[in-house]
């Protein structure tokens, strides 16, 4: 990075709080200057980098994804060009283990199918599905979601799950005829992860170089992510390490706040003692926060709904119980850490509510606690977001799939009140943005699009129109907004004089484009403290 002051110019800046600049002066990793327009006199020492008339605004940032998690999906089979039928799906695993063979440890891992994408079939894969692409190396896939997968009958060996095996709490083992079909639900996902090998440092510092790279692609400069639970047994001390080398060594390209995914109050309480989180270290790594996983997926039925999903007596799961919801939050008020909790069914939205009032009430205090994805939901309990003063990190993104089952699977009432991030803009609630990556890939311009059109790639939709966010406010919410979440809002998030110089330049003007369109405006760099990352 070079001390020498640059000026980047001929540009359409978004500077974050309504208005617009052409020019703006780096020194260092700080932004020192806007100007309406370039100013006559650079200076000798000044380095003029001509923008050519593209758009600019700070740089992106994903509320809520799983970096470490990301580079684990980059390694094994990409099952997500491959979901549109279970036979390619299987098809694509046989071309990866032939070409490829199978990763760490002897296993062939995959992720990213959805069987409501199949057209030769209305079920997910099982293990006899798996068996036919191999009997003798163990195979896992996990669903897009992360809340579901599928073993073959070595992986289900491997892992010693058996007719005899007990549903573990907050989770199912899939079973037809009480033996098991494959098929692990939620917590049921921990136990192959236990016999899955735990990657080395060197390795997770592999796996989180070629996840920021990636996300760079995409203009994201900052992540808040959740990478503490990707690998049974790997120390989170290990990957705060990790980040410190690369941070050390110069080769972390995107800022992280990490989302504390710990797993229980006794293992925060733990991770704690043992100095795991010291809040904002330094602008490139912090730990302010604590993840808590509230339930599961809409897309694998496991989202907690307050009444059962079509045609079933099942409502979904909730991952912990109420006083475990509570303890976890407690704990992490107590330390002065902020708590966020996955949160998709309304079912599992009251338990949350419920313990977050709990937890203002004896833990007073200005924290940025929140809930992720708030996608099912009534609107009293929009109200009661609002007024307990919390964020919601909401992935736009996710319209352009649940926009084909969201009705399908939810009542007409409460379907009329889901996904309603502007009503919580409205509010005062403030409304981040990100993926969910690797559930989605860290695709920003195509979120704002979802935002702004609520309408899924292929048409469908409007779903709930008036709940469309302006550009301005889809912008703001994968920048100023998502700061403001981690409390960073005074470093970046915005061009302004002493903010962190992270920008991302794109060849098109959002707030002029198609809203049809956004989604194809090409990123053309992305900056990091005034380095060029992408």
């Amino acid at each position: 990075m070079s001390d020498r002051k640059r000026l980047f110019c001929n540009a359409t800046v978004y500077t974050g709080d309504g208005t617009f600049c052409r020019a703006f002066s780096v020194e260092g990793d700080k932004i020192t200057g806007v100007w309406k327009d370039k100013p006559e006199v650079a200076g000798p020492d000044t380095e003029v980098i001509d923008l050519g008339g593209s758009f600019v605004c700070a740089g992106f940032n994903d509320s809520h994804m799983h970096l470490l998690n990301y580079g684990k999906a980059l390694e094994g089979a990409d099952l997500t060009a491959h979901t549109g039928s279970l036979a390619d799906l299987k098809d694509s695993l046989r071309r990866h283990l032939e070409e490829k063979g199978p990763g760490a440890g002897g296993w062939l891992l995959g992720r990213g199918w959805n069987q409501d994408y199949f057209s030769d079939t209305d079920r997910m894969p099982d293990r006899d599905d798996l068996d036919e692409v191999s009997d003798q190396v163990p195979i896992m896939i996990t669903r897009t979601c992360g809340h579901c997968c599928v073993l073959n009958t070595p992986a289900l060996r491997e892992a010693g799950i058996s007719a005899d095996s007990e549903d573990p709490e907050g989770g199912r083992i899939g079973r037809r005829n009480g033996i098991p079909d494959g098929r692990l639900y939620e917590n049921a996902l921990e136990i192959p992860a236990r016999v899955i090998p735990v990657p080395s440092l060197a390795e997770v510092k592999e796996l989180l170089r070629n996840a920021a790279a990636k996300v760079n692609s995409y203009g994201i400069t900052s992540v808040q992510t959740d990478d503490y639970c990707v690998f049974a047994g790997l120390d989170p001390l290990t990957v705060n390490k990790a980040y410190r080398e690369l941070i050390d060594s110069g080769e972390l390209t995107v800022r992280v706040h990490e989302q504390c995914n710990l797993g229980g109050a006794a293992e925060l309480r733990s991770f704690i003692e043992r100095g795991g989180t010291g809040g904002r270290e330094d602008s490139f790594f912090s730990t302010g926060t604590v993840k808590i996983l509230g339930d599961g997926s809409l897309g694998s039925r496991t989202a907690r709904l307050s009444v059962e999903y079509p045609g079933t007596d099942e409502k979904g799961i909730l991952i912990f119980s109420d006083e475990e919801m509570r303890e976890q939050i407690c704990t992490a008020a107590a330390s002065g850490m902020n708590a966020v909790v996955h949160t998709i069914g309304d079912g599992c939205l009251d338990q949350v509510l419920d313990a977050f009032e709990y937890a203002r009430s004896r833990y007073p205090g200005d924290r940025r606690d929140g809930i992720v994805h708030c996608q099912v939901s009534r609107a009293d309990q929009l109200e009661r977001i609002a007024r307990l003063g919390l964020g919601v990190h909401a992935q736009s993104v996710f319209l352009d799939y649940d926009n084909h089952i969201v009705e399908e699977l939810v009542p007409a009432e409460i379907a009329a009140t889901s996904y309603s991030w502007k009503t919580l803009l409205d509010l005062g609630v403030n409304v981040s943005n990100g993926s969910d990556c690797p559930v989605e890939f860290p695709d920003v311009l195509k979120g704002i699009q979802c935002a702004v059109t609520r309408t899924s790639m292929d048409g469908t939709g409007p779903y709930l129109p008036e709940q469309a966010f302006t550009v301005r406010e889809a912008l703001d919410s994968f920048t100023s907004a998502s700061a403001y979440a981690s409390s960073e809002e005074d470093i970046k998030g915005r061009i302004a004089p002493g903010m962190l110089a992270d920008f991302t330049v794109l060849d098109a003007d959002p707030f002029t484009a198609d809203p049809y369109s956004l989604s194809s405006i090409k990123v053309l760099s992305a900056w990091v403290g005034g380095k060029r990352v992408y």
